[in-house]
């Protein structure tokens, strides 16, 4: 595997907990912070504009959303709603995205060049300026409702589910609750786990699988349980507390519409002086039966993201480094040892829509990190080079002949 390296994409003036990705827009949303009240450091919800300039995909600051005293530690994407958890709360945002003054309805400026002007020099996004040469970013807040009741209270996880009308969370009391969205009125409440609950997904038929620190992965109906999961059933030698599950998530299955497939992280409960690997499982997305599990080395795995497509596994660890894998076999592709130098807090794909294909420019593609650094940055996988139907064709039109002047050699007479 060739070296590999990360280009920082943004850096932020607080560490940043989560990243995503808007599937339509050239939009990347970072937020976190450092704890105002405590630190004096800034709190806040940065807005990216995504763009290629010079060949390169950079990123440039478009707005500041100031959230106060909370960082930021969860957040969920739906249109032009966050849901974002913020200590013991859920709070959702809407945002809109506005042509900046002297621009017309095509997009024009006073002088009539079309498009977003373009910048000469450094990013100012690096020194935490916020940018107006595109579009400009306005945020309302709309709902804020408490999601966590325990003693030291925090939401740890949230989801939207597929059309955007159910939003799930999960935290530190170990309760799941269900909301209706966007009116935010609870309609399900339960303890899912003892203890903390790390990932949500949301599946098929509004199935939610959840992962706790209890060393539980649970499949749900409402407040039913379906199934437990077992990655390690047909791995005899491992012992049921020797592993707990870190991170769940689904994902589409290459030509295969409507199907998914579940992936499930599992990371050594205790730490060892000698570290033990941490294991990638692939699940069938409806049956819950283990496909296939590989190790996925001995860092600890922090965070876990799949591509539109399925096609790839994005994994961040707790000592920095980024990898990609083949979601179909698990393997290893892609590999930056300590690209962040500490713990990695989320990974996103940049997304294969259409937009997204621009953005990628020819690369298979690409993922975006954020760590407590406070810094995002771009992990590129190139197109993998493939050869011309014609040039095949004639590889094997010279490899006939040969073959048959070699026997004609070897055998005279043969022909």
């Amino acid at each position: 595997m060739s070296p590999r390296r990360a280009a920082e994409l943004y850096r932020a003036p607080f560490p940043l907990y989560t990243v995503r990705l808007h599937p339509r827009r050239p939009l990347a949303i970072t937020a976190g912070g450092g704890g105002a009240a405590k630190t004096g450091i800034r709190n806040g919800v940065h807005f990216l504009q995504l763009e290629q300039v010079g060949g390169q995909l950079s990123a440039s600051l478009l707005h500041s959303h100031d959230t106060e005293t909370r960082a930021t530690m969860t957040m969920a994407l739906a249109g032009d709603f966050i849901a974002a958890g913020q200590d013991a709360d859920c709070h959702i945002l809407r945002f809109s995205l506005q042509p900046p003054p002297g621009r017309g309805a095509a997009g024009r400026d006073a002088g009539g060049e079309k498009g977003p002007r373009r910048r000469k020099g450094p990013s100012a996004a690096a020194q935490g300026e916020t940018q107006n040469q595109t579009s400009e970013v306005t945020v309302e807040s709309l709902h804020s409702v408490r999601t966590d009741f325990s003693p030291d209270a925090l939401q740890k996880a949230v989801r939207f589910n597929a059309d955007g009308s159910l939003l799930v969370t999960g935290g530190a009391d170990g309760f799941l609750r269900l909301w209706e969205f966007p009116s935010m009125k609870k309609t399900l409440e339960f303890k899912a786990h003892d203890g903390e609950i790390e990932d949500i997904a949301l599946g098929p038929d509004n199935k939610v699988v959840t992962a706790g620190r209890d060393f539980q992965c649970c499949v749900w109906q409402r407040d039913q349980l379906v199934t437990g999961l077992c990655w390690n059933e047909n791995l005899p030698g491992i012992p049921d507390k020797a592993y707990r599950y870190q991170a769940c998530r689904f994902g589409a299955v290459e030509d295969n519409a409507g199907a998914l497939r579940l992936y499930t992280v599992q990371v050594p409960h205790k730490r060892e002086r000698r570290p033990p690997p941490c294991y990638l499982t692939k699940w069938d997305g409806r049956s819950f039966l283990p496909l296939l599990t590989r190790p996925c080395g001995s860092e600890v795995v922090s965070c876990l993201s799949v591509s539109d497509s399925g096609t790839f596994l994005g994994l961040g660890t707790v000592t920095g480094s980024v990898a990609i894998h083949i979601a179909f076999s698990l393997q290893r592709l892609y590999y930056v040892k300590e690209a962040h130098g500490i713990v990695v807090t989320d990974v996103a794909f940049v997304p294969e829509s259409q937009r997204g294909r621009e953005l990628l420019a020819g690369n298979e593609a690409a993922l975006l990190s954020v760590a407590v650094d406070s810094r995002c940055k771009l992990h590129l996988l190139p197109g993998r080079r493939s050869l011309p139907v014609w040039l095949l064709l004639l590889l094997c039109a010279g490899l006939i002949v040969a073959t048959i002047l070699l026997l004609q050699l070897a055998f005279p007479g043969f022909l």
